[in-house]
């Protein structure tokens, strides 16, 4: 019996977007990107074919649009086209994996409706462009969706509930917050939110979450911007920190005068002897 559940229909459209996207898919790359059966593809591809889209397959090459058709009315430049794969390869290493599956299917829908041979040249583009991996992850790897959470109860307005573990802490505490707005600052990603058990604004980092959970509790008070907070902090009192360094190397840590991550909500100042 053959599913009809809204999940296929989902992925149906989403085959069709992803045939949009590339000149050439193969039915292997269909299977692990939905993580379905081979079999599962090919009956999605006769869906297709049946509702009347023009699709050409080869054995051992993989399946194609007959060129010409589509269906968004969206057109890009290739110099727009170029600017998603800047994009793309900063997001794949500045995002959590939830956002980062999202983003995946928007890219496919972006690259869905170029012509064939921009495709080739935004595919050509793609392994010319290198985003080397910085030291440890912004993210807790066990909480894979705490920014996509974090993103809708900023726009829903709605409290979460967090296991964070504050540098200066041992273990764990549960939070709950109303998160303002999340910022990216020397390789971490923050959130910035009113919390209910210190009852006042505090800034949290997402590596630390361990873990987190949406509620359907709306905010208790109205939030000013993100922008006024993060204005807030630089006007709090800093703490001067003084490190004498050789002076052939002083010139290399300039860039780190300012860093909050080994030294949070304290001004690092470096002077050469």
């Amino acid at each position: 019996m053959l599913d009809e559940s809204p999940k296929r229909f989902d992925r149906v459209i989403a085959i069709l977007i992803q045939l949009q996207s590339k000149k050439i898919v193969k039915a292997q790359e269909l299977a692990e990107r939905f993580e379905v059966s081979l079999r599962t593809i090919y009956r999605d591809i006769r869906t297709l074919e049946a509702s009347g889209v023009p699709i050409y397959g080869e054995a051992g090459i993989g399946y194609s649009l007959v060129d010409g058709y589509r269906l968004p009315p969206v057109m890009f430049t290739r110099e727009e086209a170029s600017s998603f794969i800047a994009a793309e390869k900063l997001m794949q290493k500045f995002i959590d994996k939830e956002l980062g599956q999202h983003y995946q299917s928007a890219m496919f829908k972006l690259k869905s409706v170029l012509q064939n041979s921009d495709k080739d040249w935004v595919s050509n583009m793609e392994t010319k462009v290198l985003i080397q991996p910085s030291m440890g992850s912004p993210f807790n790897e066990n909480v894979p969706n705490a920014m996509s959470i974090l993103f809708k109860s900023v726009t829903d307005k709605t409290q979460v509930i967090m296991d964070y573990e504050a540098i200066e802490a041992d273990a764990a505490s549960k939070r709950t917050i109303e998160p303002v707005g999340v910022f990216h600052d020397h390789n971490n990603w923050y959130v910035i939110g009113f919390c209910h058990l210190r009852n006042d604004y505090r800034q949290f980092r997402a590596d630390r979450i361990e873990g987190i959970q949406k509620t359907q509790i709306p905010f208790t008070k109205e939030h000013d911007s993100l922008e006024n907070y993060l204005n807030k902090e630089e006007e709090s009192t800093k703490t001067k920190v003084r490190i004498l360094v050789d002076r052939k190397i002083s010139k290399y840590l300039s860039s780190e005068k300012n860093t909050t991550d080994l030294f949070p909500r304290k001004m690092l100042a470096i002077w050469s002897k």
